[in-house]
């Protein structure tokens, strides 16, 4: 069985590959579902989620994850200065450079609590589609509910659309705070204080998350999470025995986990990938409103009446669905999981783990979904629209939505725990 699983992987793996230019109108969608399949496979082959960093150290102590997402931030914004140092015009990219308000502070803070339920992000739902469905399947329909109900909101409202703080730079985005602008003098327009600032920044996470898992440790509360037991483990590569169609061949080919700091890397560069070709970075969340919009339609709602409520334009509700880029991109990550589970035979194994759907936590799974999507709206993004590229686009707003990230993310686990006895 793992065998034809593995046949039907690479299948599938060749169709979209292949077919991909046919159903898709231009080479920029093309492009997306190539990066979504790369982001699939990545984020599900290093065990790699966003959630997970406030999460598994909650529950069993491992700050690895986190400070694994440090390194990953911190070398994604040093790739950026490449592209941003030269630009003639700063506005020719997208940059996620959000407004410090109190809607970043509260959807922050919702974000980091409904993940606490879910067990998963915007762009970890995609993945947990395929490992664990029940979950990942109700938490994706009120994620796209809560996204919904929010645009009008987001829209609207001055506390989600100013800034307390802004700077020159920012004022042409989103009236954030851009750290180049703090550091004009410094030789390189900026870029050399934002980096070291950006580096000082994450060193301060990287310790606290030390000084924490000692803790955890010290208190005989350290459980550590077997995925990454999994991944530390090193075989070496026995050359004076290899066979290259061979099952030892193929397992540390397809099979084997990526460590972390091997996800991180292959993430950087697909970051760096959308900033060449797209000008912008990572966003994930946004598209689940317009899904939502879209079964509306189907019900009889009017495109029309749909773009009033939500301040978003009628071809989004009425158009192809696949025209949207971020939209080709999302689905495009639960294929790549999808190829990585099949061709790594583990997809039986998968679907056997799956535990069964409980009312209770059913419910708990709608609440996460609507906290997450609903916050995505007051903080202008999820945890790669709000926190990743932010951080890595060297704007201030990424770092405070980390820090109500987190306290969101204790205090639902601390919830959470307690419904569970």
């Amino acid at each position: 069985m793992e065998k034809k699983d593995k046949i039907i992987g690479f299948i599938l793996l060749a169709v979209l590959l292949a077919g991909g230019p046919f159903v898709l109108e231009t080479s920029a969608l093309y492009f997306r579902l190539v990066i979504g399949l790369a982001l699939g496979y990545t984020l599900s082959r290093s065990y790699t989620g966003f959630a997970g960093s406030v999460n598994r150290a909650y529950n069993t102590g491992s700050t690895k994850l986190m400070r694994t997402l440090m390194f990953m931030f911190v070398i994604t914004a040093i790739i950026n200065v490449a592209f941003l140092l030269f630009a003639k015009d700063l506005t020719a990219y997208d940059l996620s450079i959000n407004p410090i308000n109190l809607g970043l502070l509260l959807g922050g803070i919702l974000f980091g609590f409904g993940m606490s339920f879910s067990s998963c992000c915007a762009s970890g739902v995609l993945t947990d589609l395929v490992t664990d469905l029940p979950r990942a399947g109700i938490t994706l329909i009120f994620f796209c509910f809560g996204v919904f109900i929010g645009f009008p909101i987001q829209s609207t409202q001055s506390w989600i659309t100013d800034s307390w703080f802004t700077s020159e730079t920012g004022a042409k985005f989103a009236k954030g705070v851009y750290f180049p602008d703090w550091f004009k003098w410094d030789g390189l327009d900026g870029y050399l204080g934002a980096t070291i600032l950006t580096v000082i920044l994450a060193a301060i996470v990287i310790f606290l998350s030390f000084r924490y898992e000692q803790s955890r440790r010290k208190k005989n509360t350290y459980t550590g999470v077997l995925s990454e037991r999994m991944q530390d483990v090193q075989e070496p590569m026995d050359v004076e025995n290899f066979e290259l169609a061979s099952e030892t061949t193929y397992n540390r080919v397809f099979v084997k986990p990526w460590t972390l700091q091997q996800g991180a890397f292959i993430i950087t560069i697909i970051f760096a990938l959308l900033m060449g070709v797209t000008k912008s970075g990572w966003g994930a969340s946004t598209p689940y409103g317009f899904w939502f919009g879209k079964v509306l339609t189907v019900f009889g709602v009017s495109a029309d009446s749909l773009a009033d409520f939500t301040h978003k334009s009628a071809d989004v509700y009425g158009g192809p669905l696949l025209s949207n880029g971020v939209t080709v991109q999302n689905f495009a990550i639960f294929l790549g999981t999808l190829v990585f589970i099949l061709t790594s035979g583990l997809f039986m194994k998968t679907m056997r783990a799956i535990p069964k759907l409980k009312a209770k936590d059913a419910s708990l799974y709608a609440l996460g979904g609507l906290c997450m999507g609903f916050g995505t709206r007051l903080s202008n993004g999820c945890n790669v629209g709000a926190l990743y590229t932010p951080i890595a686009h060297f704007s201030l707003s990424g770092w405070v939505f980390l820090i109500t990230l987190v306290a969101g993310g204790i205090l639902g686990n601390k919830f959470a725990k307690r419904i569970n006895g």
